[in-house]
């Protein structure tokens, strides 16, 4: 019978895992306790937390083990995780993602970058780090980053059996999906072999980051007057880079035949244009560049291009900013 290394003053072994919708967090989640249940003998419990569900917005996935002689009466979400498993770096913008770290407790992130900038993004001092490339993995397996996430969690939790998460995978897509029992299973083991680690140098002094709990910007003492929403259709003020999972359209105006293929695809109005000549004095709008803020990722663009001019393009942090060809608002609405 397998034995948590830690609990709180529950009782508990807890685990947070901070995803965007679409990237397979609250399945993993799922995944992750029906293990630890029934495949361990634990007592554990799973739910998740999530907005809209839309694609893209923030979700929570919460996963409890205690031992099997200790009741779960607590069903409130996590606050003082012993692990925290971040699925989508852009989180960093909106989301405190290490809020309530426990001082000896460990972050997985799913990234490429070296682990200083990492930390150093997380402002993280203590603790371990652990970072796998779960969406370079997915690619090439042609599955999702959850269960490479999956993967590298069974690696942190080492209490944990990695065989009985792959029975998990093969009885949760076995019936409906068999043709990705075996690209999950081997997406599992990458991400349980690649994952690495730093240890951060921890003082015995060190506490529990503080856990920041968000609150509504308006409520019933502080909406406007009549529900009022100040910012026309919120459009000037949207910002959809956290929907991006991994990837975005690389523009190369040299190869650009202004055909407007992309532009007629895109549904979230993101390519930037301005009036201009053609070598015969013709008047003719003229592709500028891409107004990142607005693009989700969905390489629609791409697809559609039928030159070189629009290729798809593994994101890097500071790219989209510094590439960034902001669209022109008018008085009157316009965006062109």
């Amino acid at each position: 019978m397998s034995i948590l290394p830690i609990k709180n003053e529950l009782g508990f072994f807890e685990i947070r895992l901070e995803s965007i919708g679409g990237l397979g967090a609250n399945l993993a989640g799922k995944m992750l306790a029906e293990a630890g249940v029934l495949g361990h003998g634990f007592n554990g419990s799973n739910f998740s937390s999530y907005g809209s569900e839309k694609k893209g917005s923030p979700v929570k996935s919460f996963v409890r083990y205690c031992d099997a002689d200790t009741e779960i009466r607590a069903h409130s979400p996590i606050e003082q995780p012993h692990v925290i498993g971040i699925f989508h770096e852009a989180l960093y913008k909106t989301v405190d993602v290490v809020s309530g770290l426990q001082p000896d407790g460990i972050v997985l992130v799913n990234t490429t970058r070296p682990f200083d900038d990492v930390a150093q993004d997380l402002n993280l001092q203590y603790g371990t780090l652990a970072t796998v490339d779960a969406l370079g993995i997915a690619v090439e397996e042609k599955t999702k980053v959850n269960t490479a996430m999956l993967g590298a969690l069974f690696r942190i939790c080492d209490f944990l059996d990695p065989e009985i998460m792959r029975q998990t995978i093969r009885k949760t897509f076995e019936k409906k999906y068999p043709h990705l029992v075996e690209p999950n299973i081997r997406t599992f083991e990458r991400g349980y072999e690649e994952v690495k680690f730093k240890e951060l140098d921890t003082p015995d002094d060190a506490q529990s980051k503080e856990f920041h709990r968000v609150k509504p910007i308006y409520g019933y003492d502080t909406q406007i007057i009549g529900g009022i929403i100040t910012a026309n259709a919120n459009s000037i003020f949207k910002d959809l880079s956290g929907s991006r999972q991994g990837f975005l359209p690389r523009f190369d105006q040299e190869s650009c035949i202004n055909c407007a293929q992309c532009d007629t695809v895109c549904p979230d109005y993101c390519f930037v244009w301005e009036e201009g000549e053609d070598k015969r004095g013709r008047k003719q709008m003229f592709l500028k560049g891409i107004d990142y803020q607005y693009c989700k990722g969905c390489l629609k663009c791409v697809e559609a291009c039928p030159t070189s001019a629009l290729s798809d393009f593994r994101e890097e942090i500071g790219y989209a900013e510094e590439n960034q060809v902001k669209h022109t608002f008018s008085l009157l609405g316009g965006n062109r």
